[in-house]
C-alpha cells in the first residue's frame, strides 16, 4: 500500500512540476515605436520561447493619439481627448505577474499609475530589459533615466560615457561633446568589456554584429553603469571616432536593468546570433542572477556575421 501511495505521488502533476523548474515569465511591452514593433516583437517572442526557458506575453499600449484636424471644433477636440483618455485608462499591465519586462516601446508617456507600477516592479526585484529605441523613450521621467543610465537625449541632458583612443573609460559632463545620434547603418565589431559577467562570459573578445544603427552620444545620469559591450563608432560611417557603450547593466533598488542599444528593425540586426544570445542570457540573468544559455557554435567571429534564419 505504501509503495502504491509513493508511486501515485511521484506521478502526480504537482510532483512533476517539482522535478523541473517553471518557465520564466516575461512580458514584452510595445504599442508605439518609431521602429516597426509589429515585426520586432513577434521575432523576439519566438526566440525567447524557442529556448524553452521562457513563457512570454505581450502587452500592447493604445496607439498614438491622432493629430487634431485643422478645422477641429472645441467639441471634437474634447471628444478626441476623451476617447484617448479612456483607452489609456484601460491599459494597466500587471508587471508584478512577471520576472522580466522587455520594453520595445518608444512613444507617448505612460499614465502615472503605469509609471508607478513599473518603478515598483523593478525596485522590488524585477528585471527590465531595454531594447534599442526603448532607450529613446520617456525623456524627463527621472526614475526611467536612472534605470537606463544613458538614453537618446540632447547633449545638455546629462553625462556621456565612452572609451577614448587609449581604451580609457571617459565620463563627459552635460554640454561637453555630442548628443545622441547614429551614423549610417553598417556591420560593426563588438568588444567585450566585462568577460566574467554571466551575460558575456564565454563570448569571443571581439565579434562582428550584423548591419545595425550604432548608437552614440547617449546622455543621462550614468550612475552605477557596468558596461559589458562597446563598439567603435567610425567617423567614416558618421560616428564619433570613439568606442560607444552597446550593452550595460544598472541596479535599481532590488532589481536590475539591462540596456541593449542594438536591435534595429532592419531584420539583420535582430537575426544576429549575437543579438539573440544576448537577449536570452540577459532575460535569464535578470530573472535568476545566472545563465545556463550556452554560447552557440555559430556565434559571430571577429570577421564574420552569423544570422538566424527566419
Amino acid at each position: 500500500m505504501l509503495r502504491l501511495l509513493l508511486l501515485a505521488v511521484a506521478l502526480s502533476p504537482a510532483a512533476a512540476r517539482a522535478g523541473r523548474p517553471d518557465k520564466i515569465k516575461v512580458l514584452i511591452v510595445d504599442g508605439q515605436n518609431n521602429h516597426n514593433y509589429k515585426a520586432m516583437t513577434p521575432f523576439m517572442k519566438d526566440q525567447l520561447e524557442k529556448s524553452g526557458l521562457f513563457a512570454v506575453d505581450v502587452s500592447t499600449s493604445p496607439p498614438a493619439a491622432p493629430k487634431a484636424a485643422k478645422d477641429e471644433t472645441p467639441e471634437k477636440k474634447a471628444e478626441r481627448e476623451k476617447a484617448g483618455a479612456e483607452m489609456w485608462a484601460g491599459w494597466r499591465p500587471k508587471f508584478s505577474d512577471y520576472k522580466v519586462v522587455v520594453s520595445n516601446y518608444n512613444g507617448e508617456p505612460w499614465p502615472a499609475p503605469v509609471n508607478a507600477a513599473f518603478e515598483e516592479f523593478v525596485r522590488s526585484g524585477g528585471g527590465f530589459y531595454c531594447v534599442h529605441a526603448a532607450n529613446n523613450a520617456f525623456s524627463g521621467w527621472k526614475e526611467y533615466d536612472q534605470m537606463i543610465g544613458l538614453g537618446w537625449r540632447g547633449n545638455k541632458y546629462g553625462k556621456r560615457v565612452y572609451y577614448n583612443e587609449k581604451e580609457e573609460r571617459v565620463t563627459a559632463e552635460a554640454g561637453d561633446g555630442p548628443g545622441a545620434g547614429h551614423g549610417a547603418q553598417h556591420e560593426f565589431k563588438i568588444m567585450v568589456r566585462e568577460a566574467e559577467h554571466p551575460i558575456t562570459k564565454g563570448m569571443p573578445k571581439e565579434w562582428l554584429h550584423a548591419q545595425d544603427e550604432l548608437y552614440q552620444g547617449q546622455r543621462g545620469p550614468a550612475d552605477q553603469m557596468q558596461i559589458l559591450l562597446s563598439a567603435f563608432a567610425d567617423k567614416a560611417k558618421g560616428g564619433t571616432g570613439v568606442s560607444e557603450p552597446m550593452l550595460w547593466v544598472i541596479p535599481y533598488g532590488k532589481g536590475q536593468v539591462v540596456t541593449n542599444v542594438m536591435g534595429h528593425e532592419n531584420g539583420k540586426a535582430l537575426q544576429c546570433v549575437g543579438f539573440v544570445t544576448i537577449m536570452l542570457r540577459s532575460c535569464e540573468w535578470l530573472a535568476t542572477g545566472k545563465t545556463g544559455v550556452a554560447i552557440p557554435e555559430n556565434f559571430p567571429t571577429a570577421d564574420k556575421v552569423s544570422l538566424i534564419s527566419r
